[in-house]
């Protein structure tokens, strides 16, 4: 992906930087592979044993020949590339991640191919590619040593006919390195015979490496030009000219293909073609897609390509190299216009396995041991992994992770590209061409199928450029005579064809004179740009509107470096919110990510600098969308948009490679000592490093990048004084991004103790460092601009947003908690240490329990002094709720489940320091490096989770929805005893977002009696019922029978808590419930609201009616009704603004997001709501004296109104009235006898709420006020001055009511039950 990048700028265009030999150095002889006992040394580590002897003295349990010995580079040319220095320790590695191998005649010694890269610290990539095969061991010291070796393994195990068996350690089957099986086909020998070694008898081969290291990955061409080379040396007779030339030409005389143009240059028998795309291409990509996407079918590929978008850890899995680097290398190719920013090795050496133990997202490649079992490799976290098992065509994922959008259409579209070229869209299958893959990538047709056979059918498959045994030895009669090998060189320079002699060498012409090979190739570059362009389609569909939503905020580039980490790059919320629905739960979490962030950053910079190479492709692809008006009519659409570019960009890629732009400078003869580098068939000769360290000066392209380079450096100098200086910018920008990125790739040459303890170190900076992001983010999106704006902490965050940030917060999380873990058990490490801490813990309860002295479990403040009893805030309970959940099934899931319900409860931070507290347990579990036993960094950790508490979430409420749940509901009487007392038979109905509890009958003889601090004695009953979760509580219907003596009762408040999160919502009353007393209700909707935990006085309040001031709903309540009018009035001005603000806060609460309102029950009858707000308006200048003692409510009213219309209908009094105004009378009328007509006991307060909600909700009120203000009944029951007798104030009224209209207002089933209208 960088590769444009690592070639442009200073680097010159050069095609191979260097040519580099691995192998065994014959004067050093055999050496130990250092790694494997490093390896050791980590494993001892890890077991707690002492890891300097474990690491010391050999492993002669291993046969000889299985075991790895030290590699080293043998020769490199040049010496060294000034703007690539050449990492010796890194490219020995990766060329031979196993160390040295040996074999005997009798074991299979194919040539293997395989690719490696290295990320440099600024991100951009060097790629190797390696031919590895086997030469033919002529030092007799080295044979000598490994008799003496193989006796010594005889005589420790005189049963060492059958390999030995691998040691107890858990994670033994990750050490590939330990364990020489990379070929297959070594199973077929596996016997005595061949297992052993005697030098007498066999003849010993040890692996030899020849690598090019290339700034760009033509894989292709590479393959190709090594394989040729590996042919010169086995050959019957020597090549046309010596090897030398060869490696000279690729080094030197064969340029980078210009951008858009396609190249020819000359192997050692064939000539080999490359192409490079052009500025608004998709950039170079040589890896055969296809070949990906037949090893683990599209499925499994647009799954694996979801985790790497959603950043998580992937660990690729085969026996293979070249399939690890193939699918690695494809998966990051996929992701333009993005690039993966974390840790990326596609080849983990066996010595780096520690690297496994990263608490941050990786892509890394492992190679398996053949036989092992997937259920033995133990991995250090597995809560976000996604593991790839190549070989077998499967993957496992993660839990719990939105999919990508359009995800059956995007598998369609993709399946029919793979139709058309002839593979199946399913994992596995054989492809119906031969792909060409060197031996050791061959594509397996089923898991079980021993690559040996398929070899061998490849071998002899002349399109593979392989040859049969018999045109073979033809080939090799010519290629022995002289006269031809002169005719052939004469005829390559001329470009003349010798086409008997080519058609012998078994590359059968295609169509249009092209090779078989050439053919392939083709098919393949068309395959891969076509693949690539369906999935750069989908993020030009989906992002095509992204500038919009970036946030330039700084002047200049050094300010916006300097602020990086505070700054707000992308108006996130905005973005969403113009996006279709389906897309939502995907890129909430994706626009998270650190490589949107690097987008989003590389976007900000085009200001000031040139545009990133992949921002500057994608960005033209946007605007010519634009231009064909693409997007407009899919705006906020979810439609599947198909690609229409796959046919030109096969055919640009097709017009590069028939019509060659340039060719190279053949090989020729080199100024060379004559006699050195002497053919010997089967040997690769040492080269004359005096010809091959130094270029030429006169070729043409090469004074031409010295002048570009100039030019180059003159621009530099001048953009220095104007621009920020580049290594402040480089330490900026590694500040400013996470920590992964300075990460990417683990050092390679140093891998001492010491620098692992380092690396460990910068993960547990890193950590902490994401927890300081994520708790910051979480708490500026809960508490955000409209609390700002509002004057109060109201939630500005979508449900959707919320939820990303949590699941991210579970990650970080699970990834502290899997840091340095000793042992691994169960996929979720929080979950495991917390099974410890609950086994410990509940063996000390039972420990106490047995003495006669017990400490009392840790308990939460009460929640009430009164009613409510309190509730244990301990680990170990909030654990047995989360067990108790059938729902969850597992471990990962539990956790998060735990870290939801623990944020809820505010709890998270001091439950987490309760587990850590276990100083015993947490040594057990963990290595001394782990984040968990840094003191410091621990206690930061902790105090930046307490921040959470500050804000409320509901995110265990909201998620796990259909949970049953305990609720308690405490019903609080006035403090008198006589009035607490009831002899009827009470009910009670919960209402919540989710749903309602149904009507649940209360038992007789449940009253409690309690004590508060003054020992005056209150009374209460408490109920408790089990039902699916509610979610967040709104309303509670109370009610009783209206049976026996006692039946009147007056209630202060319902107190109603969930028991698992501890939610306690407080519902005030403060009116009586029987016939004949108050307003006769024999039933009450009363609205509710979550009470501070923190205020325990006036929860329980149940002493007194609660105070005027406090509460306008009661105020109203009581002083109108039971007071007589008595107390606190209103003044006109009051009661218009506070209607003013009751339809202000609904008409809000519609312009709000939907996920992100709160109750409209509220908002209409709570205690600030639209109904109180009316009930002040109609009793304002209400005659409301009692009459022969009986009180007198506004319903009494909106009767006598109703009635004197349905007379004077009857007189046909309101015949003359017009139209809209009969129809409005009945219609009030029929709204009136229906809520008299209810089955329900609801009292005359009751009814005329019911009547508000009603006229607001169908659009009636500002009808039915007129008809109520022009009836005389208005003179009989209302003063002069009253509000309801001012025209002004009445119309100003219908006007605010007005804007209502533009709102859907729905009412929720509690308060409309039993209305038939």
């Amino acid at each position: 992906m960088s590769g444009t990048n690592a070639a442009s700028g200073a680097a010159p265009c050069r095609f191979a930087h260097y040519f580099v030999i691995c192998g065994i150095d014959t004067e050093t002889g055999l050496e130990p592979d250092e790694l494997a006992a490093l390896y050791q040394w980590l494993e001892a580590d890890r077991q707690g044993r002492d890891p300097d002897t474990a690491a010391a003295g050999e492993n002669f349990e291993q046969s000889p020949l299985k075991r790895t010995f030290k590699s080293k580079v043998l020769a490199h040319y040049p010496e060294n590339v000034e703007w690539n220095p050449f990492d010796q320790d890194a490219v020995n590695m990766l060329c031979m991640p196993k160390g040295l191998s040996f074999r005997t005649q009798a074991d299979s010694r194919e040539p293997q191919f395989h690719s490696f890269l290295i990320t440099r610290e600024d991100g951009s990539r060097t790629y190797g590619f390696v031919h590895t095969f086997y030469e033919e061991v002529t030092s007799p010291q080295i044979c000598s040593a490994m008799q003496t070796l193989y006796q010594m393994h005889q005589a420790e195990n005189p049963s060492s006919a059958t390999p030995s068996s691998s040691s107890s350690s858990s994670m033994d089957s990750l050490a590939s390195s330990l364990d020489e099986a990379d070929s297959p086909s070594s199973s077929s020998c596996r016997s005595a015979a061949c297992g052993g070694y005697d030098a007498s008898r066999d003849t010993l081969y040890v692996s030899k490496a020849l690598c090019l290291i290339t700034p760009m990955p033509f894989m292709h061409g590479c393959r190709r030009f090594l394989s040729q080379m590996h042919r010169a040396v086995t050959a019957a007779s020597p090549p046309p000219l010596p090897l030398e030339s060869y490696v000279h030409n690729i080094l030197y005389e064969v340029p980078l293909p210009p951008p858009g143009r396609s190249l020819k240059f000359h192997g050692v028998y064939e000539p080999i073609v490359c192409q490079r795309p052009g500025p608004g291409e998709l950039p170079l990509a040589d890896f055969p897609l296809g070949q990906t996407f037949t090893l683990l079918g599209v499925e499994n590929l647009v799954q694996l390509f979801n985790c790497t978008l959603l950043e998580m850890q992937i660990l690729l899995y085969s026996q293979d190299y070249q399939r690890l680097m193939t699918v690695a290398e494809g998966i990051t190719t996929l992701l333009f216009p993005f690039q993966w920013q974390h840790v990326y090795v596609p080849i983990l050496p066996a010595s780096l396995l520690h690297f496994l133990d990263a608490p941050v997202p990786y892509l890394m490649g492992l190679q398996s041991k053949e036989g092992t079992d997937r259920s033995k490799l133990e991995l250090p976290q597995e809560a976000n992994l996604c593991f790839v098992d190549i070989d077998n065509h499967c993957i496992e994922l993660p839990e719990d992770f939105p999919q990508f959008p359009n995800k059956p259409e995007f598998i369609q579209e993709l399946s029919e590209v793979l139709l058309r070229y002839g593979i199946s869209p399913v994992g596995g299958a054989p492809p119906t061409f031969v792909p060409t893959t060197t031996p050791g990538s061959v594509s397996t047709r089923h898991p079980g199928l021993k690559s040996q056979q398929a070899l061998r059918e490849l071998e002899d498959d002349g399109r593979n450029g392989n040859l049969g045994g018999e045109q073979l030895a033809v080939l090799e009669l010519l290629q022995g005579n002289a006269t031809l090998e002169r005719l052939q060189a004469l005829a390559k320079r001329t470009g003349v064809r010798v086409e008997a002699l080519r058609g012998v060498g078994g590359e059968g012409e295609g169509q249009g004179g092209r090779t078989a090979i050439e053919e392939e190739e083709l098919r393949n570059a068309k395959l891969n740009v076509q693949l690539r362009e369906v999935f750069a389609s989908r993020f030009t569909t989906m992002f095509a509107d992204y500038e919009a939503f970036v946030i330039q905020s700084a002047p200049d580039l050094e300010s916006w470096l300097t602020n990086r980490e505070q700054m707000h790059n992308f108006d996130k919320a905005s973005f969403l919110s113009d996006q279709p629905e389906p897309y939502l739960p995907f890129l909430s979490h994706f626009i998270e990510t650190q490589m949107f962030a690097t987008f989003i950053d590389n976007k900000i910079m085009s200001q000031w600098e040139e545009k990133e190479p992949l921002l500057r492709v994608f960005d033209g692809r946007i605007d010519k969308a634009r231009l064909y008006n693409v997007r407009a009519p899919s705006l906020r659409s979810s439609n599947y948009q198909r690609c229409t570019v796959l046919k030109e960009s096969a055919q640009a890629i097709e017009q590069r490679l028939m019509k060659i732009d340039h060719t190279a400078i053949h090989p020729h003869l080199l100024d060379m000592k004559i006699g050195q580098g002497k053919y010997e068939q089967g040997f690769f000769p040492k080269l004359q490093s005096d010809v091959l360290s130094v270029g030429p000066t006169n070729n043409k392209w090469s004074s031409r990048t010295a002048t570009a380079q100039r030019r180059k450096d003159r621009h530099r100098q001048q953009t220095e004084h104007l621009t920020l200086d580049n290594d402040l910018k480089e330490k900026y920008m590694q500040e400013a991004r996470s920590l992964g990125k300075n990460l990417r790739q683990p050092k390679l040459s140093d891998l001492s103790p010491a620098v692992i303890a380092q690396t460990n170190w910068k993960f547990v900076e890193g950590l902490l460092k994401e927890c300081r992001m994520k708790t910051k983010r979480m708490l500026v999106e809960k508490m955000g601009r409209e609390a700002v704006e509002l004057g109060h902490g109201e939630a500005n965050i979508t449900g959707l947003e919320e939820n990303t940030l949590i699941a991210s917060l579970c990650d970080l999380l699970e990834r502290i908690w899997s840091h340095g873990l000793q042992v691994k058990q169960g996929k979720s490490a929080l979950w495991s240490h917390l099974l410890h801490y609950q086994a410990r813990e509940e063996k000390l309860e039972q420990q106490q329990a047995e003495s006669p002295v017990s400490n009392g479990p840790e308990r939460r403040k009460s929640e009430s002094s009164i009613g409510m009893p309190s509730l244990r805030a301990s680990v170990i309970q909030d654990m047995r709720h989360i067990q108790s959940m059938g729902e969850i099934k597992t471990d990962v899931g539990r956790a998060r489940a735990w870290i939801r319900l623990s944020l809820e409860k505010k709890l998270l931070s001091q439950h987490l320091k309760q587990l850590l507290t276990r100083q015993a347990l947490t040594k057990k579990l963990y290595k001394r490096y782990a984040f968990l036993r840094c003191e410091e960094e621990k206690e930061q950790f902790l105090f930046h989770l307490l921040s959470l508490n500050t804000v409320d979430y509901f995110c265990f409420t909201s998620v796990f929805t259909t949970i049953m749940i305990p609720y308690r509901a405490v019903i609080i009487p006035i403090k008198k005893l006589s009035n607490a007392m009831t002899t009827s038979n009470p009910w009670v109905c919960v209402s919540g977002e989710l749903g309602d509890s149904g009507v649940r009958q209360i038992t007789k003889n449940i009253l409690e009696m309690t004590f508060d601090s003054a020992f005056r004695p209150h009374t209460h009953i408490d109920a408790m019922f089990k039902c699916q979760n509610l979610g967040k509580l709104t309303t509670v219907q109370l009610g009783h029978d209206n049976s026996g003596l006692l039946a009147k009762w007056l209630v202060d408040c319902v107190m109603v808590r969930n028991e698992i999160t501890g939610h306690t919502y407080k519902f005030p009353c403060g009116r009586w419930l029987g016939k004949g007393v108050d307003d006769g209700s024999l039933e009450r909707v009363l609205i509710g609201e979550l009470a501070l935990p923190n205020a325990d006085e006036d929860f329980g309040r149940g002493c007194r009616t609660p105070d005027m001031q406090h509460s306008p709903g009661q105020t109203r309540r009581v002083s109108i009704t039971s007071m007589g009018g008595r107390g606190y009035k209103p003044t006109s001005a009051q009661i218009q603004e506070a209607i003013g603000e009751a339809v202000n806060s609904i008409c809000k609460h519609f312009h709000k997001p939907e996920k992100e309102r709160g109750s409209l029950t509220i908002l209409l009858c709570g205690e600030v709501g639209l109904v109180g707000a009316l009930e002040l308006f109609f009793h304002n200048g209400f005659k409301s004296a009692r009459l022969f003692q009986k009180t007198v409510f506004v319903w009494d009213f909106v009767e006598k109104a109703v009635a004197y219309m349905e007379s004077a209908d009857q007189m046909g009094d309101m015949q003359e009235t017009a139209e809209p105004l009969g129809l409005t009378c009945v219609s009030l009328c029929h709204y009136v006898s229906a809520i008299n007509s209810s089955p329900r006991n609801i009292g005359k307060d009751g009814k005329f709420q019911l009547l508000v909600c009603l006229g607001a909700r169908d659009r009636l009120l500002i009808q039915w006020l007129p008809l109520l203000v022009e009836c005389p009944v208005i003179q009989r029951m209302y003063e002069e001055s009253a509000l309801l007798r001012d025209r002004t104030t009445v119309n100003a009224l219908i006007a605010v009511l007005q804007t209502l209209h533009d709102f859907p207002i729905t009412l929720e089933a509690s308060l409309v039950k039993g209305i038939d209208l």
